[in-house]
């Protein structure tokens, strides 16, 4: 199974690594190394992860990483997850 990133997610990754990189870029980087080990292993077991608590659809699951929500859809039919957002519990 492929996982791809959607325009979306990019791009709050994107504000949340600026924003960690203001206190420490080292910080910043190892917090994208450890999301994207955490990410890797998503295709193993797709449906590991709790059904979504932001979306009404069995395929939408939340993978929970440091006090981050990471939505993402499982497409068996195009055999993919797409990662759809990434953001803080607070902030919805």
């Amino acid at each position: 199974m492929q996982t791809v990133r959607s325009d979306k997610y990019l791009h709050e990754l994107d504000l949340h690594l600026e924003y960690i990189a203001k206190d420490s870029l080292n910080r910043a980087l190892n917090f994208l190394d450890k999301l994207d080990k955490s990410i890797e292993t998503l295709p193993d077991m797709p449906y590991r992860c709790r059904a979504s608590y932001y979306y009404d659809d069995k395929k939408i699951r939340d993978l929970i990483f440091k006090g981050y929500t990471i939505p993402y859809l499982i497409d068996e039919i195009q055999n993919k997850i797409v990662l759809l957002d990434i953001f803080k519990w607070s902030e919805r």
